[in-house]
This record gives C-alpha cells, structure tokens and sequence, in this order.
C-alpha cells in the first residue's frame, strides 16, 4: 500500500515524480501529493482523491523547474483521506518535506512532546511528526541525512520515510525499516522508488536496500549507511522486465491482461527446474538435504489469497512428502504462541514479498530458531532476504490489486516444494517426481484451453449482476479455490459472497439456500470417486432447495449434467493439480460481473496490492 517516488537529476523532476506514481497507483491509494525543491524553497501540493485530481491542481499553478523531487500517494491509515491529512507534509517552517509508507508506533507520544515545545502539527497522520522531528535535529546544522539518522532511531513501527529540505536542493534522502524501498540508479540522475516500476521507463539496474539504512540521493551517486552512521553493505540487481510488462497491452484492465498471461507465467514458473542429474533444484536454497531431512512439521504463512494458495500445498505436501502440514492466516501465527523448534520449517507466501503480517510471521520463527522458506514473486524484497532459502514464481509484475497469475504461479511453487522435499526424503522416488513435473509441463496448455472457452462464464457473470449473494462450494483441493473464488467476488464486485467446504453444508450452510441463489460448486476429478460421488449428492441437494447451480467439472463427466443449471467444462487433470484449471473461471466470472456493476478491477475500493503494515 501507499507508493514513494523520488528523484534527483538534471531533468524537471516534477513530470518524473508524476508519471513515477502512475506506474504505482496499482497499489492502491485515496490520495496523493507532491514536493519539488526550487529556487531556495519546497513547493508542495498534495489532494485527495485519484491522481487526476492532483494533476488537475498542478496544472492551474505554475510549473515548477526544480530537478530534485519527492511524490507519495497515500492508503489513509492515521486520519481520513483528506486534503489536509494527504503527503508530503511540512514542518513548522516549510523548508522540510516528507513522505512515508508505514505505521510509526509511537507517534502518540512524539506528537505530545512536539506540542508540548511549540510545534504545530495540522494533520492526523502520525507521518506530520517526522517532519517536526527532522526539524528540531537540523536546528544548528545543515545535513538532511544526519538528521534522517538521528529521527529513525526515536521511531518505532514500520517505515519508508522520504524527505527533501530547501537548504539542500540536490538531495533526497530516504530511511526504511520493515516497508520497502528501492533505488534506481541512472546516468546523471538517480531515484527512489517503493517499487521498482516506478522508475523501470527510466533504468533498470536497482539497489536493494537493507533494514534500518539510510539513502542519500544525488545526481551523481548514491550513499547509503545504517541508522548507526556506518557505511552499509548494498546489492545491486538488474531488473528483468521492461515497461511494457506494467502496461494494459491493449486490454481494458491490467486484470484482464494478466489472466491472459497466465499460461505464460506458469510456463515460466517451472523453467529451469529440473537439473542435469534429473532431480528438482529450487532458486535460493540455502537448506540442505541434511536440514530438510531433519523436519518433522511443516507450517505455512501467508494472507489472503496466498493463504488460499497454502491450503492446497497442504494437500500435496502431506501426500507426496509424507509430513504433517499446518497453514496459519500470518496475521494470528505469531500471538498464538506457536510451538516452533529447529526441525519445524515455516514456508512463508507473498507476491510482494513485503506483506507485513507475513514478514513478522518470518521473524518470530526465525526468532524461535525454525527454518524458514520464502515463496516470492519479487526478487529482493523482504521475506526472501529474511529466509534461508526461496522459490521465486515468475509471473512478472502483476499491477491489479486483485491477484490472478501470481496464484496460479504460487500454486506451482507449492506443488515444486512439496515435491522438491519428497525427494530429499526419500518418500518419492525420482522418476515419480520426474513424472508429475512433467504433468505440471503440460498446465501451461490446460490453463490456456480454459481461457479459450470463457465467453459462458462472461454471459453467465453479466447475467448475476444484479445478485446479492453467490456461494462456492468444494471439495479436497476444491475447497481453497472455492474460498478464492469467493474472495474475488468479495474485492472486485462488493458482493457477499462465501466458499465452504461441501461436507459442511448439511453442519449450516445449507440454511442460507433459497430460491434462484447462485451457488458454484467445484466438482472434483472422477478418479476420486467416493468425494466425486458425495459433492454430485450436494449439488442434487441444493438444486431440490431451488438454488441455481453452476457447476465446474472435467470434461467429459456426464454425472453432474442433470443437476446443473449451468455447466462449466475444464481440462481433466490429476485431483491435486485441478486448481490450475478450475480457478481460472472463477477469476473471469469476478472481472466480468464486478465490470457490468461498473467498478474498477484494477483498483477496488479500500484494498491496496501490497499490505506493508500489520
């Protein structure tokens, strides 16, 4: 959530900062602002509302010509999203600007002090108080970057801070700890982004910022040191995706885009997976065999629909490595005094890779001396820098705050590392490893026959539009996708929607059924015969208590047609690798409908992409 934009060079810095918060406004936001430092002073103008609206106050004003420049767009957490509460924000003198990602923990306190020695704080953010601090630490001296120094070490919380000061022109200086931040380095000009899609039209080679470091910003170079004043250690990284990547290519939505490339990213996934000597290799993996044997429990970590994707590696996990599997929602793993020990290991999932609930998750297991992986879409970030070992997904950047591809790729990581721990087990052998990522090579195909016959599920979503309510049903590795399923009516269309288990119907549920309510039920592969069996009685159950049936089965399953009132056919796949094939529908029919409502996929109300605050 909330994306950071800063830039020092030889060029207006104002158009860069602009069209740099463009590119993030994928994350979600409720307004946005500016800060360019010129002819001795800051000039800041921030509104809220979309970007439009700040661009629109821009252009009634004079262009400014500085070349050093900060841009924020804010996801309101302290103080609703008015004019007044929008970044960057000033000190009492106006020679200090910042802006912020995050959650200062203890503003509470510093904003009393503040007060207390004649500050005048005029917003609700906890993010106005830096400014003041910043403020007092500059009093007698003229160094933005000690000041920043000497500010983080009173903050506690979560935070990207970004500030410029109209006694140094040509510096931008940035902090993080525990949120992301990026820089971009270019020829006589540099940048700072919270992501790198920022900056990605201007230079691709990027430094990967550590915890608790600052960054000094010029034209010519780039500083970085710990919150302690000692040069810090950096590692620079090329990024390997273009600016085309982050744009619509010609469909309406980037949602609608990155359903298209999912058989792609899929593909991509599995590139490069299978060594010399025919085994599984993994992309970071600082475990080893001998570790990985050790493990006697596994527990994975994740939130929303990455904690979808973590139900189901719980079902491949336990058959095919023959361990115990637990998957905890991120956000309560830590405060329920997990028992973790050295032969625990912790798979952590997150597209970003800074999804904070999951971040802290990582350490308190860390902590508790658990081995710890990280399955990522983004290289670099948090989660995987704090892991022993990771699995990138490679479903390249993914801008609609709903995800799409980045779960069909999480799916294929799980399904990578359960197998991958099967085989330094010992509980598959090799050519039985070999054999199912063979199938997982033929997915790429099944996704993109899916994806060839979705006009049905258009029609059928545009037909629903005026529906309250939609339910989901599943069975076995049918019950995750029909959570999902349910979670993306939820975020994209604003409806009530809900995913249960079938066999629980009978336990409650089954009371919600009435008259011409829509129900998606998930039927498994016919080769699980007793569960196949038990959800065509569900679906014969609610079809009798006037529900309208949708169902999604495997070609060729004649069983289901008499009790659906609509049929929705997938590619028939092995039971444990069905989801690749039966959440794509569930995807479209979300888009679909939430699109005929008139709501924008791309950016649902009240959700960012990346969460980066507990």
């Amino acid at each position: 959530m909330c994306g950071i934009v800063g830039y020092a060079g030889s060029r207006p810095a104002l158009q860069i900062v602009i069209d740099g918060l463009a590119r993030l406004e994928y994350r979600g936001y409720d307004s946005a602002g500016v800060a360019i430092v010129a002819d001795g002073e800051v000039r800041a103008t921030r509104r809220a509302g979309k970007l439009a609206r700040l661009r629109e106050s821009l252009a009634a004003g004079t262009p400014s010509p500085g070349e050093v420049g900060i841009g924020h767009t804010r996801w309101a957490t302290h103080g609703p999203p008015t004019d007044r509460n929008a970044h960057p924000h000033r000190d009492c003198t106006g020679a200090i600007a910042v802006v912020h990602n995050g959650i200062i923990e203890n503003f509470a306190t510093l904003r009393e002090r503040l007060e207390k020695d004649g500050h005048i704080l005029a917003s609700d953010t906890d993010t106005e108080a830096v400014a003041h601090l910043l403020e007092d630490a500059m009093a007698g001296q003229q160094d933005l970057t000690e000041a920043m120094r000497t500010v983080c070490r009173r903050l506690d919380g979560a935070f990207t801070l970004v500030a410029v000061h109209a006694g140094q022109p040509d510096v931008v200086v940035g902090a993080r700890r525990n949120s992301p931040l990026v820089v971009g380095r270019g020829t006589g000009e540099n940048f700072l982004a919270s992501d790198v899609a920022a900056f990605i039209e201007h230079t691709r080679d990027a430094i990967e910022l550590g915890q608790d470091q600052v960054v000094e910003l010029r034209r010519d170079g780039v500083r970085v040191i710990d919150f302690d004043g000692r040069p810090a250690d950096v590692k620079e990284y090329h990024v390997d995706w273009d600016v085309s990547a982050a744009e619509k290519g010609g469909y309406d939505y980037f949602m609608l885009k990155e359903i298209a490339e999912q058989p792609q990213a899929v593909a991509d996934t599995l590139l490069g997976r299978v060594g010399m000597d025919g085994r599984l290799t993994l992309d970071e993996m600082r475990l080893s065999d001998e570790e990985l044997r050790e493990v006697d429990k596994i527990i994975i970590v994740a939130c929303g629909t990455a904690y979808h994707a973590g139900l189901i590696a719980k079902y491949a996990i336990e058959h095919w490595a023959q361990l115990p599997c637990e998957v905890e929602l991120a956000s309560e793993f830590r405060y329920r005094d997990p028992i973790l020990t050295r032969t625990t290991l912790v798979i952590a999932i997150s597209q970003s890779g800074e999804t904070m609930d999951t971040l802290m998750a990582v350490r308190h297991a860390r902590e508790q001396r658990a081995r710890v992986l990280g399955i990522c879409n983004v290289n670099g970030s948090s989660i995987p820098r704090e892991c022993d070992g990771v699995l990138y997904t490679h479903a390249g950047p993914e801008i609609a705050v709903a995800s799409t591809k980045a779960f069909l790729t999480q799916l294929v990581a799980v399904y990578l590392v359960a197998l991958y721990i099967a085989q330094t087990r010992g509980t598959k052998w090799a050519d039985e490893v070999f054999a199912v990522v063979q199938l997982l090579a033929g997915m790429p195909e099944k996704v993109e026959k899916v994806l060839e016959t979705m006009e049905p599920v258009r029609a059928l979503a545009r037909s629903l539009a005026s529906e309250k309510c939609v339910l989901f049903l599943g069975r076995h590795v049918g019950y995750p996708v029909a959570l999902e399923g349910a979670l993306k009516l939820k975020e994209l269309a604003y409806m009530h929607a809900e995913g249960f288990a079938a066999g629980e119907l009978k336990h409650g549920p089954i009371a919600l059924i009435e008259e011409n309510l829509p129900v998606v039920v998930v039927v498994p592969p016919r080769a699980r015969d007793v569960l196949h069996d038990k959800i065509v009685s569900n679906i014969q159950e609610i079809r009798a208590r006037g529900a309208r049936t949708i169902v999604i089965a495997e070609a060729g399953d004649e069983s289901v047609v008499a009790y659906a009132d609509t049929l929705l056919r997938v590619p028939a796949v092995p039971t444990l690798l069905q989801p690749l094939v039966t959440t794509v529908p569930l995807q479209v029919f979300a888009c679909e409908l939430a699109t005929a409502k008139g709501h924008d996929v791309d950016q649902p109300r009240n959700l960012a992409k990346s969460v980066t605050v507990e």
